[in-house]
């Protein structure tokens, strides 16, 4: 592992499992001090568990990303707590429902734009409005290869909401790069996260199911998904701004 974080505090959202708790983990082992943020305490005890294990330093605020009031709060909580706010990775999201499109709950469409697109554009207006003061930042968005770069029939919501991320992106990073600040997104395709995974079916289903629709012939692990966020989180992506990073084995090649 590097340095590349050390001194930085780190805010990912979503942090209490897959992606996002992996997320935080390789912030932490890279120095970074991270704060995880979702609406389940046990599982973001649990991810602040794992980091302080491997001697790194962590702590949660509990938000619902589509309430403007705790989205306020999880950043100013953060700041408070750590003396600043350097890098960011919005990543709460949720999947479903998958239906035709006559045939999807209007409810159920709500809720998906509310979580998935309306909690990005919260976050970071309220990380940006810290950042442009502060002296700038990082900010990494979770999009998907599935609305933003491929169709699948009955996703209406999920890749409308995570083609509008990737939009919102492209536009948040024109918007504020003169403040310092550099907006990137990242679109994994299937990887070894609870996601990808369906109620009831193992891990070897998972896979027999998904592997036939990916060139490289395997799911992708969440060590690959987190390295590319940590990449666009670092000076080494420095030249990056806008970019929606497609990381799924060639299923959208």
């Amino acid at each position: 592992m590097t340095d590349r974080f050390i001194g930085k505090v780190a805010l990912v959202t979503g942090g209490g499992s897959g992606i996002g708790r992996a997320t935080a983990r390789a912030f932490a082992r890279e120095g970074a001090t991270v704060v995880v943020s979702g609406r389940d305490a046990e599982n973001l005890d649990q991810t602040v568990k794992l980091i302080e294990a491997e001697n790194g330093r962590a702590s949660l605020v509990i938000a619902d990303v589509t309430k403007q009031e705790d989205v306020a709060r999880m950043v100013a909580t953060t700041v408070e707590r750590h003396g600043g706010l350097h890098v960011a990775h919005n990543n709460a999201g949720v999947f479903g429902p998958f239906a035709p499109l006559a045939d999807l709950d209007v409810d159920g469409w709500r809720n998906v734009l509310d979580v998935n697109l309306t909690g990005v554009f919260l976050s970071m207006k309220y990380e940006i409005q810290h950042m442009r003061s502060h002296g700038g930042g990082t900010i990494v968005n979770t999009s998907s290869n599935i609305g933003a770069h491929r169709r699948l029939p009955g996703a209406s919501a999920y890749g409308t909401s995570k083609a509008g991320v990737s939009f919102l992106t492209r536009t948040a990073a024109l918007d504020h790069i003169d403040d310092g600040i550099r907006i990137n997104a990242v679109s994994p395709g299937a990887s070894d996260a609870p996601m990808s995974t369906r109620p009831g079916e193992s891990r070897e289903e998972r896979d027999a199911r998904l592997t036939p629709h990916i060139p490289l012939g395997r799911v992708g692990t969440l060590e690959e998904v987190t390295a590319t966020v940590l990449w666009l989180a670092s000076p080494e992506s420095g030249f990056a701004v806008g970019h929606d990073l497609v990381i799924d084995g060639g299923a959208t090649a």
